[in-house]
């Protein structure tokens, strides 16, 4: 998993849940918000934390913003400055950016102006997007509740040639394999004798916090 540079902008309950669990899984992370007392809370726990405003160019070329990878803007409830700093952001050469909305018209807005992503506030949601973010293999979460989630991911390296019987998702990782994708083909309720090809794209079932954990399990 290579090494990636972010920065989170707004530190309320979501930017703080996603900065230091990016700063957790090993990446660089910096911290910022307009807030003195919010950006001390959070500080011995990212890589750097600052105090500006994300809604002044100067400010933001001042921190050499276009080195970032990835800029998430979870601005609270002041929608016309999350709004001006994905603006800006845009415009100087983030790479991707993910910004938070309060609301469908909000996220429409931030769409129309350049945000790569936007998503919605929720329980946890921080810390499944940062997971997301790092994740080589998960391709899609579709959100049961608040608890559960399918999953789409690339067929791990180490599953191929390998059938489900063999590699025992549900006692080694948690989930339960509902079904594959190869090339336009879904196979529902797969065999569990079937061998796992390349390419092939896993649909699997399970509790969020085994699907964020795949990743770290196949690796051990």
């Amino acid at each position: 998993m290579s090494k990636k540079q972010y920065i989170v902008i707004g530190l309320g309950r979501f930017g703080i849940s996603v900065a230091q669990t990016l700063f957790n899984l090993g990446h660089d992370v910096l911290a910022l918000d307009s807030n003195e007392e919010s950006v001390q809370d959070i500080a011995d726990t990212v890589t750097h934390a600052i105090v500006a405003d994300a809604t002044d160019e100067k400010s933001l070329r001042a921190i050499g913003i276009r080195n970032f990878d990835v800029a998430i803007v979870s601005i609270g409830e002041n929608i016309q400055s999350s709004i001006m700093a994905t603006l800006l952001l845009k415009e100087l050469g983030v790479k991707y950016i993910i910004t938070k909305a309060n609301n469908a018209m909000h996220a429409k807005v931030l769409m129309k102006i350049g945000a790569d992503r936007v998503v919605f506030p929720e329980k946890d949601m921080g810390l499944r997007v940062a997971h997301d973010l790092v994740s080589s293999n998960i391709l899609e979460y579709i959100e049961l509740s608040a608890d559960y989630s399918i999953a789409e991911f690339l067929c791990p390296k180490v599953w191929i040639g390998k059938s489900l019987v063999e590699i025992d998702v549900r006692s080694n990782y948690g989930i339960n394999v509902i079904g594959i994708r190869h090339n336009e083909e879904i196979d529902v309720s797969p065999s569990a004798y079937k061998k796992l090809e390349s390419g092939s794209v896993i649909i699997a079932i399970g509790r969020i916090e085994d699907l964020n954990n795949l990743e770290t399990k196949i690796k051990k």
